[in-house]
């Protein structure tokens, strides 16, 4: 069975001023989520900032997050590294404070093998018992996991489940289905592509959008699961100006901006990620009230 079917948020983490991780406005945010019917939260991936994050601080995010959802809906907490020991570090770690699950992106700047990535995984998952979904992001990591190596990932490691698919790249997407035999829960991780994802099988979606629109993004999985693909693509479609506008700056930029747009406070983004440039702050600003959730 699936660690979730639907929208899963890949939440912010609200800073305060001076840098520091504000958890009064993190368990008010995780609250909206829960209550706005988002189907999982995932804590700590890179809307999360987890690559400026000291160790401590992932940790204690994640044990937080646990704690404030109490069971209400999944947590999936990412803890994928470059350095495999350290991703079997957090992640063990992580599997202590209750999570349901793992998302552990491929490794950075190494650019590893298949057979690299392969052992890189199974080294993960062999240290840990919660399930555990690939993410393939090769934009941000320069590494690019192979459908037939997701495949063997699922099939050969039994609590490697699924991956989160953001190359963007359709017909990459459809060559793992087409291998999978059943075997791999998909997930959409670009917000741009959930019903394409849907269409080929997928579970749901991993999403930036729904940190703002998180009934909206849980309606685009529903309405498609209950057989209403036609009022599915319309509502995908009517988001993809927000989307656009949501991705119009390296993520999360601009989604730490929408946050804060809403009341809720985003706060300070960690360097090297800088402040919105003001024409896309309008620009995005513009595309939340279009769109309704301002």
């Amino acid at each position: 069975m699936a660690i979730f079917t639907g929208a899963g948020v890949a939440i912010v983490t609200p800073m305060n001023d001076n840098g520091e991780v504000n958890y009064d406005e993190f368990a008010k945010i995780i609250d909206f989520q829960v209550e706005n019917g988002t189907d999982a939260i995932i804590v700590c991936g890179t809307t999360g900032e987890a690559s400026t994050l000291t160790h401590e601080e992932h940790l204690e995010a994640i044990r937080f997050c646990v704690e404030k959802v109490n069971k209400r809906i999944p947590v999936i907490a990412g803890t994928g590294s470059n350095c495999t020991e350290t991703a079997i570090y957090l992640s063990k770690e992580a599997e202590k404070y209750g999570v349901d699950g793992l998302l552990v992106v491929t490794p950075y700047y190494n650019k590893a093998t298949q057979n690299g990535l392969f052992e890189h995984f199974k080294a993960i998952a062999d240290s840990v018992k919660v399930p555990i979904i690939l993410y393939n992001v090769p934009g941000r990591t320069g590494c690019n996991i192979a459908p037939a190596t997701i495949v063997r990932l699922c099939k050969e490691v039994e609590n490697i489940v699924g991956v989160k698919e953001a190359s963007g790249n359709i017909a990459q997407v459809a060559k793992i289905m087409a291998l999978a035999d059943g075997c791999v829960d998909l997930y959409s991780g670009n917000d741009d592509q959930i019903v394409p994802i849907l269409s080929l099988g997928g579970k749901g979606v991993i999403s930036v959008l729904s940190n703002v629109a998180p009934k909206q993004t849980h309606n685009i999985c529903e309405l498609y699961f209950n057989g209403n693909v036609t009022e599915s693509c319309k509502e995908q479609l009517r988001a993809l100006d927000l989307i656009d506008a949501l991705f119009c700056e390296v993520n999360p930029i601009p989604v730490k901006k929408a946050v804060s747009l809403m009341g809720m406070c985003g706060g300070k983004l960690r360097m090297p990620l800088s402040e919105m440039e003001e024409s896309n702050a309008a620009k995005l600003e513009k595309a939340m009230k279009d769109y309704g959730v301002l």
